[in-house]
C-alpha cells in the first residue's frame, strides 16, 4: 500500500497570518489614537479660561454663513474690531492699526486663505471697503473686510 502524502495544514497558516497583520496594522493604530486624547486630554487641562475682549463698536451679526475670525495670533497683524488707517496710496495700501475713531477703517471680518475681496460683499455687506493681502505662500492670504467710521 503506497504512503499517504502528509496533510497540509493551510488554513491554519492563512489565519496565523491574518493575525498576525492585522495586530501589526491595529497595535500602531490604536497607539496614535491613544496619545492623541492624551494631548488633547492633557492641552484641555491646562488651558484657563479667558475673558472674551470684543471692542466696543463691532457689528453685532454678520450672516450665519460667515466664517469667524479667531483670536488673532502674534503672527496675525489684524483682526477683526481693529481700527486701521492707510498710510500708502490706494493702489498699494499700507494698513496700520490706530485707536478707533472717525475716519479710520474698523476690520468687520478676516477671511483667511483667500484674495478674493468679493467675497466682502456676502459675508460682510455692510463694508465699505476691503484690503486683499496676497502673501506668496496662498496660505497666509487673507482679505480684510472694513467699515469706514
Amino acid at each position: 500500500m503506497p504512503q499517504a502524502a502528509p496533510v497540509k495544514k493551510t488554513g491554519r497558516n492563512v489565519a496565523l497570518i491574518i493575525t498576525v497583520v492585522a495586530l501589526l496594522v491595529l497595535c500602531p493604530c490604536l497607539g496614535l489614537a491613544g496619545w492623541a486624547v492624551w494631548k488633547v486630554a492633557d492641552a484641555g487641562s491646562d488651558a484657563a479660561p479667558t475673558p472674551s475682549t470684543s471692542a466696543p463698536g463691532v457689528p453685532p451679526t454678520l450672516p450665519s454663513d460667515a466664517p469667524t475670525s479667531a483670536a488673532p495670533t502674534p503672527d496675525e497683524e489684524f483682526a477683526r474690531g481693529d481700527c486701521v488707517v492707510n498710510d500708502g496710496s490706494e493702489d498699494d495700501a499700507e494698513l496700520r492699526k490706530v485707536p478707533c475713531a472717525p475716519n479710520t477703517y474698523q476690520v468687520l471680518l478676516r477671511i483667511p486663505a483667500t484674495t478674493d475681496g468679493d467675497r466682502c460683499e456676502t459675508l460682510a455687506p455692510q463694508a465699505t471697503a476691503n484690503y486683499v493681502h496676497d502673501n506668496s505662500v496662498d496660505l497666509f492670504d487673507y482679505v480684510l473686510c472694513l467699515k469706514k467710521r
